[in-house]
């Protein structure tokens, strides 16, 4: 092995240490039970709905429960079971470690604090991943499993359902990475990091009537580019519902152009929040 090879070995075994601690910390904390509880509402939701079709006997009609699928994605699964899974995942990679008075262990072991930030972030995102790509393909399943078996391979195989279950997997994946470096970034910058998750989540919920130029920064503005069924706003304006203005995306992104800008994000994120890991400093006393 050259010189000029052995620091990036050793980082990336440094990295992989990194995320084999924290991925044990995340997945089996206590204090985060409640994500897998947003995580897996829609399964439970999508049983009920396909038990109640077979009680009742009626006759299930596969494009209106992709309407309905569509919907619970964008505006249940993504704005609050995502968000705030990747709050309560990221902000405490950081800002939990300084409340159990724990971050110095790492400070004080030999490693960069970019490879520190780098570790975190990833073993954030594969839990994320592991939550949250669970839950989206047990609803696929469970939302169609009443359908007769022909039906549901002509729709699976032959039609687009596992496209748009590839689809839906990549979308959350990409709400995981952007949301995931936002709040990484908040859990190391803010002492209180639980006010710009609000912030964020203001802006997010009303990014469709932001200026385009301040769209571009929205996370879910990339998002609803990406999903592969629209949700029209007639739905739920039908059903009186007052979030009806949250499906509407006024002039979607292009595929390419929301994965680079999700991806632009997320380094900006992460590399700043590299640079002031670098300059902490611990002081639990002032926590």
């Amino acid at each position: 092995m050259s010189a000029s090879e052995r620091p990036w070995s050793l980082w990336a075994a440094q990295t992989a240490a990194i995320m084999r601690l924290e991925l044990k910390k995340t997945l089996l904390a206590r204090r985060g039970l409640w994500i897998y509880f947003l995580a897996f509402a829609p399964v439970f939701i999508f049983v009920v709905h396909a038990y109640h079709q077979l009680r009742t006997g009626q006759v299930g009609d596969i494009g209106n429960d992709t309407h309905i699928f569509a919907g619970i994605f964008q505006l249940f699964f993504l704005r609050l079971a995502v968000f705030f899974g990747c709050v309560g995942i990221f902000i405490n990679l950081f800002r939990g470690e300084v409340l159990e008075k724990s971050l110095h262990y790492y400070f004080l072991a030999p490693l960069r604090r970019q490879v520190l930030v780098a570790g975190k972030f990833l073993s954030g995102l594969v839990a994320a991943m592991v939550i949250f790509g669970t839950s989206i393909v047990l609803q696929f399943f469970a939302l169609y499993w009443y359908f007769e078996p022909a039906t549901r391979q002509e729709y699976f195989y032959h039609g687009h359902g596992l496209a748009h279950l590839a689809a839906y997997f990549g979308v959350t994946l990409l709400a995981c990475v952007g949301y995931g470096s936002v709040f990484l970034a908040a859990g190391v910058l803010f002492r209180n990091p639980l006010i710009p998750a609000v912030v964020v989540l203001v802006l997010e919920a009303i990014s469709g009537f932001l200026p385009s130029f301040l769209q571009h920064i929205s996370v879910i503005f990339y998002l609803k580019s990406l999903c592969p069924v629209s949700v029209p706003a007639a739905i739920f304006m039908d059903q009186g519902n007052p979030l009806a203005f949250l499906a509407v995306n006024p002039a979607p992104a292009s595929a390419p152009a929301a994965v680079l800008g999700i991806v632009i994000l997320s380094v900006v994120a992460l590399a700043y929040s590299g640079v002031r890991v670098r300059r902490m400093e611990i002081d639990y006393g002032t926590e």
